[in-house]
This record gives C-alpha cells, sequence and structure tokens, in this order.
C-alpha cells in the first residue's frame, strides 16, 4: 500500500519497496554494505594511517560515523526502481539513466555521461551534509569524554567541521560516485551469470575490496585538504 501520508517516512518506504521489486537483493546489498563495507572502509582507513590508526583513533571515529551515514546513501540513491516509479533527473540531465551510468537501456554514451555528472553533484551534497553532521557528532563526543574526565586529551587537534565536510563533498562527487557506479555495473552483469551463492559471494568480496580503497583513498585526500592532519611526536630534551 501506498504510504504518503507519512511525509519523508513514507517517500523513503515507497522508494525502498520499488529498489527491492527492481532488485530483490537489495537489502542483502545493504546489509552487506553496512556491515561488511563499513568495516572494510575503516580498516582501510587505519591502514593508511601510521601506527595503523593507534594514535588517531578520533579521526577513525569521524570516519566510521560519516562513512557509515554515506555508504547507506550511495546504495540507496544509486539502486535501480520500477520504471513505473522511476523518477527521471531533472533539466539537461532527463534523458540520462535515473539510476547509475551502467544502467541498461538505450542511452548514448553522452547521456550516461551525464548521469555520472549529476550523481557526482548530488553526492558531493549528500558529503558535505553528512561530513557536517558527522565531523560535528565526533567532536561534540570527544568534548563530552573531555568534560567526564579531564585528564583525557586527544592525540590530534579536532578536525575543522567545514574543511572536513568540504573533503567528504570531494570525495564522494568524484572518487566514490565514480567507484560505485562501476560496481553497481559489475554486479549487473554478475547477478546475470552466476548462481545466487556465488553471486552473493561476489558481492561481499568486492564491496569488502571496494571499501578499502575508498577508505584508504580518503585518508590520502585529508591529508592533501589538511582536514585530518596528525600531530607529530615532540622531541624530549634530555640532559646529559
Amino acid at each position: 500500500k501506498s504510504s504518503g501520508g507519512f511525509g519523508i517516512l513514507g517517500l523513503f518506504l515507497n522508494g525502498w519497496r520499488s529498489r527491492v521489486a527492481a532488485d530483490p537483493q537489495f537489502p542483502f546489498k545493504v546489509l552487506m554494505e553496512e556491515l561488511v563495507g563499513v568495516t572494510a572502509c575503516v580498516l582501510g582507513d587505519m591502514a593508511s594511517r601510521s601506527n595503523f590508526g593507534l594514535n588517531e583513533l578520533d579521526f577513525v571515529f569521524s570516519t566510521l560515523v560519516v562513512g557509515s551515514i554515506l555508504n547507506f546513501t550511495l546504495k540507496y540513491l544509486l539502486a535501480p526502481t520500477l520504471s513505473s516509479s522511476s523518477p527521471s533527473l531533472p533539466a539537461i540531465f532527463a534523458s540520462c539513466p535515473p539510476s547509475h551510468m551502467f544502467e541498461p537501456g538505450a542511452y548514448s554514451l553522452l547521456n550516461r555521461c551525464g548521469t555520472f555528472v549529476y550523481k557526482g553533484a548530488v553526492f558531493a551534497a549528500v558529503g558535505f551534509a553528512a561530513g557536517i553532521v558527522g565531523t560535528a557528532l565526533s567532536n561534540g563526543l570527544i568534548s563530552l569524554r573531555k568534560k567526564m574526565d579531564p585528564n583525557f586529551e586527544t592525540p590530534n587537534k579536532a578536525p575543522p567541521t567545514l574543511l572536513n565536510a568540504l573533503t567528504w563533498a570531494l570525495h564522494m562527487g568524484i572518487n566514490s560516485n565514480f567507484r560505485y557506479q562501476t560496481l553497481n555495473g559489475i554486479e549487473f552483469l554478475l547477478a546475470k551469470g552466476l548462481p545466487p551463492f556465488a553471486f552473493k559471494s561476489s558481492v561481499v568480496v568486492l564491496r569488502c575490496l571496494n571499501n578499502v580503497l575508498g577508505g584508504m583513498s580518503f585518508v590520502i585526500l585529508a591529508r592533501i585538504t589538511g582536514s585530518q592532519s596528525a600531530e607529530e611526536a615532540k622531541p624530549v630534551a634530555v640532559e646529559v
């Protein structure tokens, strides 16, 4: 039944049903994205930091919070929907694939590139918003910890909220946009040629590798922009 009377929740439920109807594997993919994907993203993030991120756990926690929000958003927005309920893209992107650039259909190369540009803009906006919320939340929890334990000190400066949000927007709009759209195309081909068990196994492996790569690339970008910079150890004067 239609859930239009429940406002935003109703829109989300209708969108969820439409995605499940178009792709019965959609709930499994979302579950793997949140369980396996976020874990792999955090591991990739930690592997790119010195001492496996143990000296930068505040930054790792920020990545965990923001990544959990964004991974679900990426999977939801890129998933195909039933043609009867699939919204067309606005303005000049109206003739482009509505879900992802590798979506089946008689679309030209220019139209598929248009989907990449449009989705990139959407993901950048979502990344910016989630970056602000996630960074503010992680910084707030660290501040609360300091109030509860005055002796607690983080090894690094808290990431600047606005700069970190801009870094997430850049990462989402280009890096994540390309990786996830390509992943959707690969999964579509695998679903047609593999039995269910082999397909689900491949989804787990692909999403694990994809998120490890995403976590590592975000750390590199954050270092370049300066949104997450580990403080160097201060030299200790030794009296001889």
